[in-house]
């Protein structure tokens, strides 16, 4: 079994983090077709979440309808499901659908219940993935998005030692900010040249 530097292994995440007198038990696992229905409620909450800066409506059934077709077919999509305790906690979702064509991975959506919040749920998710899927990645934040950008600068500068591209767009290929990192190489053996456009 493969396992990161701090003893977590890659392939089933279990976490124990002590919240208070609590402990809590964090689990990241690659989401399949029966998990299917679960992880379109969490993206209808997500979206609803966000319905103050994305612009869209919901569907004659009241939904927002969100398509997970690619990411039970395509191997270049991924889906992702946090529990904290065996309760479902959030999700996330990776394609190949970078802004730029010589990037490789794409965080098309990343969402943690509130009620989980401030737990380290998001931060483990996200570095459970990123150490899942290596090559060049893009992470961006729509403008607007102040909590999300906080939080991706933030775990973004960490798992990277500082060595990635953070830069604001407003043109066709991205409108706010966008991070780019290469986590092909270990830490301290990685190169950050240029932007991300021109």
């Amino acid at each position: 079994m493969n396992v990161s530097a701090v003893g977590v292994a890659l392939d089933d995440v279990k976490t124990l983090k002590r919240m208070g007198s609590e402990m809590r038990n964090i689990e990241i696992k690659v989401a399949e077709a029966p998990d299917r229905a679960v992880l379109f409620k969490l993206l209808e909450l997500y979206q609803h979440d966000l319905s103050d800066i994305w612009d869209q409506d919901v569907d004659a059934s009241g939904d927002y309808g969100y398509s997970l077709d690619a990411f039970f077919t395509e191997q270049t999509h991924r889906a992702y499901l946090f529990t904290v305790n065996t309760n479902y906690a959030g999700c996330a979702l990776v394609n190949g659908s970078t802004r730029f064509q010589h990037n490789e991975h794409w965080m098309a959506q990343f969402f943690v219940m509130k009620k989980y919040r401030g737990m380290g749920v998001d931060q483990t998710a996200a570095r459970h993935i990123f150490d899942r899927i290596r090559g060049r990645w893009e992470v961006g934040q729509v403008t607007g998005n102040t909590v999300a950008l906080a939080f991706w600068t933030k775990i973004i500068s960490e798992y990277t030692a500082n060595q990635f591209i953070s830069e604001a767009l407003n043109n066709t290929a991205w409108v706010g900010t966008l991070q780019t990192f290469d986590n092909t190489a270990p830490v301290g053996h990685r190169t950050v040249t240029g932007k991300l456009a021109g």
